[in-house]
């Protein structure tokens, strides 16, 4: 009976500090355990939420490689259309300036074959006006 009477009075003193800091304990895991479950919940939301963001930049990511990789490769046949091009115009450039070279080249010798015959012809006209006797 007198243990009884000693738990009674227990009941009805002031917890110890002990006490107070062990009930406070449990009641903080449990609130720690309630607050963990909601966390996880909101996070399994988020996550939800968050990979389908994270879904939606990848495929921007994919999309705008796939766009980076098209332009290059239009961008090289374009490069090398216009490489063809530039060689093929300097070429013809080159052809040309040659033709057109090797023409003057030829107007020139008939120029100059033109000129032996206009010289020899009046070496030949003073030698016969400085010797008109010499034939007779």
């Amino acid at each position: 009976m007198e243990s009884a009477t000693n738990e009674a009075s227990r009941k009805r003193m002031k917890p110890d500090v002990g006490e107070k800091q062990e009930d406070h304990i449990s009641n903080g895991t449990v609130m720690e355990e309630i607050t963990e479950k909601e966390q996880s919940e909101a996070i399994i939301v988020g996550s939800e939420e968050m990979e389908l963001n994270i879904s939606h930049i990848l495929e921007k990511i994919e999309r705008f490689t796939q766009l980076v990789s098209e332009l290059l490769e239009s961008g090289k046949s374009m490069f090398k259309e216009l490489s063809n091009d530039f060689e093929e115009r300097l070429i013809m450039i080159h052809k040309e300036q040659m033709e057109k070279w090797q023409e003057e080249i030829k107007e020139l010798r008939l120029i100059d074959a033109s000129n032996e015959e206009a010289t020899a012809l009046l070496s030949n006209a003073r030698f016969l006006l400085q010797n008109p006797f010499s034939e007779s």
